[in-house]
């Protein structure tokens, strides 16, 4: 069906205009612009006689030939059963005529209504199908040629826009109405631009006939970007299609013109970011009336001189001219934007970006390097947010895996050790510690939780908004629907009055607070330059399109479906996959869901639409945002986002755009799959190209798109699958990944002791600076026994990058350090994978205190009651403390992906348990007590050792003792009380404890 093209463009000067409540997005960029052809009229024309003849001819011809075919009165029963006459047969066929005039009048209007005011997908009459195409296709033709049949919404056309150029003559358009003085004013500028090429153009004519020898560079052509016209923008893509007739040319315009001055003084760094009233040379082959060739600069008229500086300038004429500018403008990128008045003193500022690209270029080399040298999965080592967010979900899998085993199983099961990753997996849990950066989703979801408590406490509701920008080095831009005013501080307004700034320094100041997520439908699409691109698929208003082949758009819709089920900025929500991703459920069960068809999504999203519609409005909200800082804030309003990766049928797509029409203020969205690129109700439209770049021309973007391949999802599900704690054990209990000689003829060569403060034995201590981090990483090899790769231990020890050269040195540094072994073999070595594994002769204490544990409980102490007491006592003296307690501020952050904190205390836990039962079962109580005190020390939350604790001071036989150890578990429960099971156990052992505590209160 034919469908309204809309654009974009944001205020210059700051002000707001007035804006439809519910804006109508088609294209957040200047869409392509058709000029109108003579056909369009005669097609206007015809469309608008058969309008005429439709909705006025055959109402008028039935009235004339026919008359009125009802009766005038009540027909009486003897009318009824009279014969059908010729005359009565008529009559029946004219009412079924006015019906069908009716239905289809009706129609015309809804389609009028829905294209003037561009306000959702045109509600359906009912029955009218080929009446209301019909009425459809005959509007859209009659206001092709008219300002009416775009319908304008803000998008991500301004993205990028510096405030330097902002501050120029720049006309606002975004979300404003036609008519009035803006749009008079618009006129004025449209027809003052026209004057002034036209003077230039006859300049350069009368050069021309004068005979001036003109340069190469004289004869070249310029265009001079044209303000907005109605609604429309101009935009180097349409230009392109103009003049050099293929709108995929626009890179040789923007390659001619990066980074040059502008008149307004102003630079082009983005290809979809141009200002009305700037130059752009064109490529030698340009053809068109409205181009100019070089004017001559004493032509007296300003636009002349302007045109012929710019052409003086760029890097034919400055030698390299286009590199000036650099500081916030290299690298361009919507994420450079920013407020020079309002952040840090330009030489700081100017030193921070520098540090911060250079940080981005280290880490861009080393990630490539990795890629290159080890073969980690690209897909994933390059997509932070996503890495982040699989790798806490994974952490969680496995502790909650590692909890349930340690509280409700019995026996061997005790103490398990997680599965270790092997082949495709185990490279995939690389690439996610190498990958990930949980720095950032931290300081994403505390911003956005800030900005939502600052909002509610201003009595200011959330803005509408369409994505969000995280620039290289760390600042965050929001993309409003339209104008919301000045953010609550440290926000700062951005370009314009439709973008929200947020400075990473500001951001590292957020604390976290008890606020709902205002915006957990953002999910990463891809990067331009050094900056992630975030869509918030919750707030378009309509369907967002994705055409391409169906692998690739796979690989888009897996890693959409992934990081929203897995980020860390969200709280609740529900994600729907149709057609595809029945086996990426593992990731989150609680969030993901799988239908098989259309027909089942369609029925259930019709219920829902109705269900929040109905709820919005007993609540009193305009949309899910308002609900979101209100009293109900944490307990409704989740999202609901559909991901549907096969191209739905003709009729299926337009219930899908009537239900998503409304969408946006409901919290729902639509991802939907398209072979063809042309979806009715599309709002916005994307295509995944073989080469990995995710195109959207009439956005204005060229991304790097972040994807997930089919092998690498099914590397990734197969580490949650492993870890799934409902998952029954295969085999017999997992051992510890590394055994040690427990014997007095087991004596390493080098001790560390990791279980409390970090000392090394056997080792002098490195001299200078590099000795912290040179213990660091033998911290992490000697808890990673099975191997860590290069590319791991380099992003643990330098999250924020770090070049081959450095890391190699460190290498080498650590080899020297721990020396070789009496054989001559390295005690750091490469293993068959090129991970980096250490000898036998290097031990921690870990390692023992684990090879304790399964010797008493699955080896000799099995079958010999001495030696298990004596292993576990001797396992127990081991623990002095949480794992390096002593570790400096700032270091060792990647212990924040490992499970060691968990798997420690139940470790310790489960000694104290075993060597306590060892001594009550020869009754010594006070020895059962000592060991479990011993415990406590290191896991004080574990409920399996108070109640250990409990009958063993009850077997004792000391009541007031035992009121005493049931006061301090009180004491220590707080405001939320003791456990059921404690509670149960206390009224066995002690049934008049409660009157203690009463007599306490």
């Amino acid at each position: 069906m034919p469908r309204r093209r809309t654009s974009s463009s944001s205020s210059s000067t700051g002000s707001s205009t007035g804006s439809p409540s519910t804006p109508r997005n088609r294209t957040p960029q200047a869409v392509r612009i058709r000029r109108r052809s003579f056909g369009d009229f005669v097609k206007a024309f015809f469309a608008f006689v058969a309008l005429l003849v439709l909705v006025v001819g055959v109402p008028g011809a039935l009235a004339v030939s026919v008359g009125w075919p009802l009766p005038h009165g009540v027909p009486e029963l003897e009318w009824l059963q009279k014969p059908i006459t010729t005359g009565t047969f008529l009559n029946i066929l004219t009412v079924i005529v006015w019906l069908a005039w009716a239905q289809f009048t009706a129609c015309v209007l809804v389609e009028i209504k829905a294209a003037v005011s561009g306000i959702g997908v045109p509600g359906r009459v009912p029955g009218s199908g080929p009446s209301q195409l019909l009425a459809r296709q005959l509007v859209a033709a009659l206001l092709l040629v008219g300002a009416t049949a775009a319908s304008l919404t803000p998008g991500l056309s301004q993205l990028g826009h510096d405030m330097e150029g902002n501050q120029r003559g720049t006309v606002a358009a975004a979300q404003q109405t036609p008519g009035g003085g803006l749009f008079a004013q618009q006129q004025e500028q449209a027809a003052s631009t026209a004057a002034a090429l036209a003077e230039q153009a006859a300049g350069a004519a009368a050069h021309a006939d004068a005979g001036g020898s003109a340069s190469k560079a004289d004869d070249t052509k310029y265009y001079r970007i044209q303000p907005p016209e109605g609604r429309h923008h101009d935009s180097l893509w349409e230009i392109a299609e103009r003049h050099l007739g293929d709108g995929r040319r626009y890179k040789e315009i923007f390659d001619l013109n990066k980074d040059r001055v502008q008149p307004d003084g102003s630079k082009l760094s983005e290809a979809s970011l141009i200002r009305p009233g700037w130059i752009m040379e064109m490529p030698g082959d340009a053809r068109g009336g409205d181009l100019v060739e070089m004017p001559e600069a004493s032509g007296g008229s300003a636009a002349q001189q302007q045109i012929h500086d710019y052409g003086k300038s760029g890097d034919h004429a400055q030698g390299g001219g286009a590199q000036q500018g650099g500081g916030a403008q290299q690298g361009g990128g919507t994420g450079h934007a920013s407020l020079p008045e309002q952040r840090p003193a330009p030489d700081q500022q100017t030193d921070r970006q520098t540090g911060h690209q250079e940080q981005h270029q280290q880490h861009a080399t080393s990630t490539n390097a990795a890629s290159d040298a080890f073969g980690l999965p690209q897909a994933l080592v390059g997509a932070p947010l996503l890495a982040a967010g699989l790798l806490g979900a994974l952490g969680r899998r496995r502790r909650q895996a590692l909890w349930q085993s340690a509280f409700g199983a019995v026996g061997g099961r005790r103490g398990m050790e997680p599965p270790t990753p092997t082949g495709d997996a185990a490279d995939a849990q690389d690439a996610l510690l190498v990958g990930a950066d949980p720095e950032g989703v931290r300081l994403l979801d505390r911003s956005l939780r800030g900005l939502a408590a600052s909002l509610a406490a201003e009595s200011r509701p959330l803005p509408t908004v369409y994505a969000t920008w995280l620039s290289g080095n760390g600042d965050l831009h929001l993309q409003l629907a339209q104008p919301s005013g000045n953010p609550p501080a440290p926000w700062q307004l951005g370009q314009d009055q439709t973008f929200w700034m947020l400075a990473r320094a500001d951001a590292e100041r957020y604390e976290d607070l008890d606020a709902a997520a205002p915006y957990p439908g953002l999910v990463s699409l891809g990067t331009l330059d050094d900056s992630r691109l975030l869509l918030n698929l919750e707030s378009v208003p309509g369907i967002v399109s994705l055409s391409g082949s169906e692998a690739d758009r796979a690989a888009v819709f897996a890693s959409v479906a992934a990081e929203l089920a897995t980020n860390g900025w969200s709280d609740r929500m529900t994600i729907t996959l149709v057609g595809f991703g029945e086996d990426l459920t593992p990731l989150a069960p609680n969030r993901l869901r799988h239908l098989e068809g259309i027909a089942d999504l369609v029925e259930t999203m019709e219920a829902e639409t109705r269900q929040r519609r109905g709820a919005l409005g007993a609540a009193g909200h305009d949309s899910v945002l308002t609900g979101r800082t209100g009293p109900a804030q944490h307990t409704r309003w989740a999202p609901h986002l559909v991901l549907l990766a096969a191209e739905p049928s003709a009729d299926d797509a337009m219930k899908l755009a009537e239900l998503a029409a409304d969408a946006g203020r409901l919290g729902i969205g639509y991802l939907v799959g398209t072979e063809s690129g042309d979806l009715p109700g599309a709002a916005w439209e994307m295509e995944i190209t073989g080469e990995g770049k995710l195109l959207a021309p009439l956005l204005g973007l060229e991304l790097d798109a972040q994807l997930l391949p089919v092998p690498l999802q099914r590397a990734v599900v197969e580490l949650f699958i492993e870890s799934d704690p409902e998952r029954e054990p295969q085999g017999p209990a997992t051992a510890p990944p590394f055994l040690v000689d427990v014997s007095e003829q087991g004596r390493p060569a080098v001790y560390a002791r990791l279980v409390g403060p970090y000392e090394i034995i056997g080792l002098d201590t490195p001299d200078g600076d590099r000795s912290a981090l040179l213990h660091e990483a033998l911290a992490l090899l000697l808890l990673h026994r099975e191997g860590v790769h290069p590319r791991v231990l380099s992003s643990a020890l330098w999250p924020r990058g770090v070049t081959d050269d450095v890391r190699e040195a460190l290498l080498e540094r650590l080899r020297a350090w721990l020396g070789t072994d009496p054989d001559g073999s390295p005690r750091l070595r490469t293993d068959s994978t090129g991970r980096l594994t250490l000898a036998k002769t290097v031990v921690s204490d870990l390692d023992v205190l684990r090879s304790l544990y399964h010797e008493a409980t699955q080896g000799r102490g099995v079958d010999s009651r001495v030696v298990r007491g004596r292993l576990l006592t001797d396992a127990l003296v081991l623990v002095r403390g949480p794992l390096l307690a002593d570790r400096p501020e700032g270091r060792y952050r990647w212990l924040t992906h490992e499970i060691i904190d968990a798997q420690l205390p139940l470790l310790v836990a489960d000694i104290g348990l075993a060597l306590s039962e060892f001594h009550l079962v020869k009754d010594r109580a006070e020895k059962a007590i000592e060991a479990l005190g011993a415990a406590l020390n290191s896991a004080p939350g574990d409920e399996r050792l108070w109640h250990e604790l409990l009958r063993a001071t009850h077997a004792t036989g000391d009541t007031d003792r035992l009121q005493a150890l049931a006061a301090d578990l009180i004491t220590r429960s707080g405001a939320r009380g003791l456990p059921p099971r404690t509670e149960a156990l206390l009224d066995e052992l002690l049934p008049t404890w409660r009157d203690g505590v009463a007599a306490v209160g």
